[in-house]
């Protein structure tokens, strides 16, 4: 069965243009072809990554962020509670009005008690703000590296300049050294991002940031393997130039340096929106639906590539439209709008003063009520003076 399976997944008219076959494809001593088994080969090396960041991390990034003054907040621990924590890892942490009436009998406190239970419990599952800042500071160095990685092992290379020459001789085009190393850098990178996941900041996004690795991985192990190693570096470039600026971005928001975060993210939205909108329709999506068939005729891989190609473009519009939505909101009101995908820490305070703002409001509809009702009588109960005071407060508010 496993080995009908592997025969039937390997035939040549899925992965080669019509006229090659697999024969046409051996190595010799002086060529060499990109190999199936060679991506084993970023597992290991995605282990290595996790341990250079755990060193980063705790060597470079921790000391670095208190030198720069990031403070992680104070939390008040929650008092220990067993009905309550059993609730909060089993049913859910943010229980509804009913449950919370519940829980209060059961533990016999009031429910306000039972709710600021649950919100300083929230609070402290949180990450901590050197902990965002580390895992920044790791993502901005490694795309550092992997950008210029790119462009040193790319800017001598004829297709960088002349994307026909990304078809010339295809598939026999032969596996040089840098652009292995390059793909396995860029693969183990992701690999390492998937093995640390239950570890890392957990966003909102965060079914989406598992989907979106997966997805990363496939294509990068796809393009390996049907031998779009020209095309595939330039995606990966092109991707890793904006990622240079989304970072420095948060790290110099959780500094509170708001006007340089103001300013990089400005920067990092026209690199996005450039690069993603302009330059990868035409150097990868033009080059890889026309000039390919220049080459050679249409087949599986032709078409199969292509639509994970403008799928990946799909979510460059969806993920566009987010940041223009964002860079129009400052435009208009002088603010970054916060990001959708962070997590805001609640605050004893902020319950307060909506509490406060709702009794005010509750107190102000029932002075309106009772005024339009007749009850404030004329027989001397309510003083002519107080009347005359309330109604020229009103007016000046007004």
């Amino acid at each position: 069965m496993a080995r009908s399976l592997y025969e039937w997944l390997w035939q040549h008219e899925f992965w080669l243009p019509p006229g090659i076959t697999w024969e046409d494809m051996q190595e010799s001593e002086d060529t060499h072809y990109p190999q199936p088994r060679d991506l084993l080969l970023s597992i290991p090396f995605a282990l290595i990554l996790v341990v250079i960041r755990c060193a980063f991390e705790r060597a470079i990034a921790l000391p670095l962020s208190t030198r720069l003054g990031v403070r992680d907040k104070q939390r008040p621990k929650v008092q220990p509670n067993p009905i309550l924590e059993t609730f909060y890892n089993t049913c859910r942490k943010n229980p509804e009005e009913g449950e919370l009436l519940s829980l209060a009998k059961q533990c016999d406190l009031p429910v306000r008690k039972v709710e600021k239970w649950f919100r300083r419990r929230r609070n402290m599952d949180r990450p901590s703000l050197s902990k965002k800042f580390s895992e920044a500071c790791w993502r901005f160095t490694f795309y550092i590296i992997s950008f210029f990685t790119g462009l040193a092992v790319l800017y001598n290379k004829p297709w960088l300049w002349d994307h026909r020459e990304c078809w010339t001789g295809y598939p026999q085009q032969p596996l040089q050294p840098s652009l292995f190393w390059y793909y396995m850098l860029e693969l183990s990178f992701y690999w390492s991002l998937v093995f640390t996941l239950p570890f890392d900041v957990k966003r909102k996004d965060f079914k989406e940031q598992v989907v979106h690795h997966a997805a990363t991985i496939f294509l990068i192990s796809f393009s390996y393997c049907a031998n779009y190693i020209r095309i595939g570096t330039l995606v990966m470039v092109i991707h890793d130039a904006s990622d240079c600026f989304l970072e420095p971005t948060k790290i110099f928001n959780y500094m509170k340096w708001k006007k340089t975060c103001d300013s990089l993210f400005l920067i990092f939205s026209a690199v996005f929106l450039i690069s993603r909108l302009v330059i990868y329709p035409y150097t990868v999506l033009y080059n890889t639906y026309y000039y390919s068939m220049e080459i050679f005729q249409p087949f599986f891989g032709y078409y199969f590539v292509n639509i994970l190609l403008i799928i990946l473009q799909l979510l460059h519009v969806f993920w566009s439209c987010l940041i223009i939505h964002m860079v129009c909101k400052f435009i208009i009101q002088g603010t970054m709008e916060k990001d959708m995908r962070s997590d805001t820490e609640e605050s004893d305070k902020d319950e307060e003063r909506n509490k406060i703002r709702e009794k005010e409001k509750n107190g102000t509809m029932y002075f309106s009520n009772v005024t339009s009702n007749g009850y404030i009588q004329r027989n001397g109960s309510e003083p002519l003076d107080n009347r005359a005071h309330l109604a020229n407060s009103h007016a000046k508010e007004r």
